[in-house]
């Protein structure tokens, strides 16, 4: 898809969750936050 930041940026609504993962050699980082910043867990 081609899609703009501004597109992206706006598909973020009150019920999204945003999980992030780092995928190190040694160590494995996931984050999740709401669409104000806030983490979860």
């Amino acid at each position: 898809m081609n899609y703009t930041q501004n597109h992206k940026i706006m598909q973020v609504k009150e019920t999204t969750l945003v999980v992030g993962v780092d995928i190190a050699r040694n160590n494995h980082v996931a984050r999740a936050q709401d669409y104000r910043g806030i983490q979860y867990g």
